[in-house]
């Protein structure tokens, strides 16, 4: 730990600098970090209805649909009819979209890579709990906040 660099103070400058990342990716694909957000959970989770992206990224329906509309005139994404409800529109992922938005992630793919050779299987397993904690906690203040708890 650098002198004079708090614990506390060293998980923002992470936090900062990976805010920083994303907002880099963002503008390097031309999109707002709301829509690089939604590429990750497509990418994670695989095609979804937009009113699952409204939810995960806690946006209003109209704010999702206007994300959405973003990365379909972007290439990034197209909407289909679910096939269990001909109602439900969901947004999936398309190929050439996302070869750019892996593109721009691999970047960041290098540089961590790099770092995850420094940790063992063992440091390794307690970091991803402690990146699943940290998220479950982020989760649960942000719906705190909302709520209008203090």
């Amino acid at each position: 730990m650098p002198q004079g660099s708090s614990p506390a103070d060293l998980y923002r400058e992470f936090v900062i600098s990976f805010m920083l990342h994303n907002h880099a990716v963002a503008d390097r694909l031309g999109l707002q970090m709301a829509d690089v957000a939604a590429l990750v959970l497509m990418e994670m989770r695989g095609p979804l209805p937009v009113g699952a992206l409204s939810a995960e990224l806690d946006l209003p329906s109209a704010s999702a649909t206007r994300l959405v509309d973003r990365l379909e005139r972007g290439g990034y994404v197209r909407r289909t009819r679910s096939a269990h409800d001909r109602r439900a529109v969901i947004v999936e992922p398309v190929p050439e979209g996302m070869r750019r938005y892996y593109a721009a992630a691999a970047l960041s793919e290098r540089h961590l890579g790099a770092v995850a050779e420094h940790f063992g299987p063992e440091q390794a397993a307690v970091m991803l709990e402690m990146f699943t904690r940290v998220a479950a906690a982020y989760r649960d203040a942000t719906q705190e906040l909302r709520d209008g708890a203090d």
